[in-house]
């Protein structure tokens, strides 16, 4: 706690000496707003006090966290768990009215030791409430709050002690399900005795009982021995009371009956029970009422042992329940991944054991109009809370030793998705602002998320802010030009592109890639072929030797009406040929350009000159033998997948002897995956050559290019 706050506390302590130093400190801390997760005034923060947890110190124990879920308090969820003292801030004015006052009272009479102390008491409070306010699940900050309250407040005033149960409350409402929050529960307990309320001090551990920690047997030790120092009727709750002392009172009717009537013995008519004062119960009745709540505590205790031994052992491998920038060992991640699965089987079992168990209630109603609901609440008050609040708690417990960890916030995003939309963008804010601000990934799924539930204007302030505090990164530039053509601002997709190729112009792998993509867009979407060859042609004199960038130049050219287009791809295939490309490319490329000539040409001329162009390239890169058996090996993997053998493939295959003339384009020199990677060119020679039509009675091996092509 020292640690956490030390440095608002040290300006604290100089307001002692320094008053104006310190006025100018609490107004900094009023016009930023909250403290950042050192304790430090930082920025403001601009989040909600519900929807917002900040890192708790690696000093701090292992209760520390944060939560947005409640407890068991009532059977229905909490919509805000802790809530805040009233904002007593006038308008027009930047510190609170307290505030103010208690400064005056200082400055006016400097050497007053009360009211300094008094001014320091709230200072120190309204730190200790903004703490709350960014760490709800932190049961040593509740407990530290609570005993600066009870220290500093007038117990003799009337609203002093409703004001201090109702932050008991907030506490055991926002931190009451962990597993270590037995102190607090005590302290509420032992709180209400004091105060002389028997009936709270037993609704306390009466909800304490239902709840599974660590510590929960000394719960119902508690129980026994507070229910056998005190007056069933000053201890119970008044309906409670009146139903276990009927049930009592009969109950000793029919022993005595019983025992008179085994010992042969009557009561004269008219002799009564012997009558007791009004209003008092015998001992003998309060002996027996007590072991009747006893009774039916120990169904609540045995159902929640039942649930502390299921959670133990997960328990057990959490050797780090608080925050730290080390990592986490494997094992206590696989423990919290375990743990968040199991949690929630067990509420999907949960609901549809209650599910049954209603269909059954609501069947026997309809048969028997006499059946009431009275089994069902039994049944209820019997069971140990463990509903959608304790999976949300779960999650808010991993979120604090693993907040460095994106999967357990994807695992958290995805659980809400089905709940509610505006608990996901408090986790995504969280999230991303607090925790995970260098983590591109679950940026663009927040934006994604955004862009899903119809909120372009924040998918697209989240996308420009990541590209911002990120610079570089391709995959953010790409969402928030397709974010933009989906929305249909197709002007402005361009735009993002075009900037990122101006300004990637120093890095020519990364302006190749962004070429590419704005070339394509204005080809595919714009229906500008002139736009994108020069994009593409610009990319190619800062990048010459680019393989793609040249491949996708052809797609261009080739996408081009056929009558204007045929002396553009022969230029395109010229300057890549002439270009610092591998062997490998350069024959992929001339051979796309002998496919458009053999498919679109109107002059056999140009047909056999292209491909006299084509062999002697081959031949110059040694490439012929080689590519030959390339194909050899592609025909019989096609021969395979078609249910020939190897063997018969391989009978059909033209020799690979130098020597021995070829009929027929060599295939490209390389595979037909590699060949789709680069852009879908190339690996055309398998569709000319088919060994398997020999099944159709063909003598020979069909060829496309077969008595077209002269020898070579």
């Amino acid at each position: 706690m020292a640690a956490w706050f030390s440095d608002e506390r040290a300006s604290f302590a100089i307001m002692a000496a320094r008053f104006s130093d310190a006025r100018a400190s609490f107004a900094i801390m009023a016009a930023e707003g909250e403290m950042n997760s050192n304790g430090d005034l930082g920025e403001p923060s601009a989040m909600e006090a519900a929807e917002v947890s900040t890192l708790p110190p690696p000093e701090m124990s292992d209760e520390n966290g944060c939560t947005d879920s409640a407890t068991e308090a009532s059977a229905q969820p909490e919509t805000a768990f802790f809530s805040a003292p009233p904002d007593t801030e006038d308008e027009g004015s930047d510190l609170p009215a307290d505030f103010e006052r208690l400064w005056n009272a200082a400055h006016d009479n400097p050497r007053d030791f009360t009211s300094w102390t008094d001014l320091l008491q709230y200072c120190e409070q309204e730190v200790c409430v903004q703490g709350l306010q960014s760490i709800p699940l932190s049961v040593d900050l509740w407990i530290h709050y609570i005993n600066l309250l009870l220290g500093t407040l007038d117990m003799n005033l009337p609203e002093s002690p409703k004001h201090i149960r109702s932050v008991f409350e907030d506490a055991v409402v926002a931190a009451g399900l962990d597993f270590h929050s037995n102190r607090l529960w005590d302290l509420y307990f032992e709180w209400e005795k004091e105060q002389g309320d028997l009936r709270n001090a037993t609704a306390v551990l009466d909800r304490v009982l239902k709840v599974p920690t660590q510590h929960y047997n000394t719960h119902y030790e508690k129980f026994k021995v507070h229910l056998n120092n005190s007056e069933p009727k000053e201890a119970l709750s008044l309906e409670e009371y009146e139903e276990v002392r009927a049930f009592c009172r009969e109950s000793q009717k029919v022993e005595r009956a019983e025992q008179a009537k085994e010992k042969g013995e009557e009561r004269p008519p008219g002799e009564e029970e012997p009558a007791t004062p009004e209003g008092t119960d015998s001992e003998e009745l309060m002996q027996r009422m007590r072991e009747q709540v006893l009774v039916r505590r120990d169904k609540i205790y045995q159902e929640n042992e039942n649930e502390v031994r299921k959670r133990w052992n997960f328990e057990d491998t959490i050797k780090r329940p608080y925050f730290h920038v080390k990592p986490l060992d494997q094992t206590q991640l696989r423990g919290w991944h375990s743990y968040l699965d199991w949690e929630v089987a067990q509420l999907k079992k949960d609901t549809q054991d209650h599910n049954k168990d209603l269909n059954k209630t609501d069947a026997d109603v309809k048969e028997d109009p006499e059946v009431t609901a009275q089994p069902q609440r039994e049944m209820e008050e019997t069971k140990v809370f463990c509903d959608d609040h304790r999976v949300r708690f779960l999650f808010e417990r991993c979120l604090i030793a693993c907040a460095l960890y994106e999967e357990f916030w994807t695992r958290y995003i995805q659980y809400l998705e089905t709940c509610s939309v505006d608990e996901v963008r408090a986790v995504y804010k969280r999230a991303c602002d607090i925790h995970l601000p260098s983590t591109p990934n679950i940026h663009m799924q927040r934006a994604t998320f955004e862009e899903r539930h119809g909120d372009l204007a924040e998918a697209r302030r989240v996308l420009e802010a990541l590209d911002k505090n990120m610079p570089g990164l391709a995959v953010v530039r790409l969402r928030r030009a397709a974010l933009e053509r989906r929305a249909g601002q197709l002007e402005q997709s361009e735009a993002l592109l075009q900037e990122a190729v101006t300004q990637s112009k120093e890095k020519p792998t990364l302006h190749a890639f962004y070429s590419i993509k704005l070339a394509r867009l204005f080809l595919k979407l714009g229906r500008n072929p002139s736009r994108a060859r020069s994009v593409l042609q610009e990319a190619l004199e800062i990048s010459p030797d680019n393989d793609k960038l040249h491949l996708n130049l052809l797609e261009v050219e080739l996408s081009a009406e056929t009558w204007s287009s045929a002396e553009a791809v022969q230029q395109c295939v010229t300057r890549a040929l002439e270009a610092p490309l591998t062997p490998h490319t350069k024959i992929l490329l001339s051979q796309r350009g002998l496919q458009f000539v053999e498919e679109y040409s109107n002059s056999i001329q140009s047909v056999l000159s292209v491909y006299e162009a084509h062999q002697k390239l081959i031949k110059e890169l040694g490439g012929t033998k080689r590519e030959a058996e390339s194909g050899d090996e592609g025909r019989e993997k096609l021969s395979k997948g078609d249910g020939g053998s190897a063997n018969g493939a391989s009978e059909q295959v033209p020799p690979t002897d130098p020597q021995v003339p070829v009929t027929m384009p060599p295939p490209p020199p390389m595979s037909i995956d590699a060949s789709a990677q680069s852009g879908g060119y190339g690996g055309y020679s398998s569709w000319y050559q088919q060994p398997q039509y020999s099944s159709y009675g063909y003598q020979n091996t069909w060829n496309y290019n077969q008595g077209y092509y002269p020898p070579s």
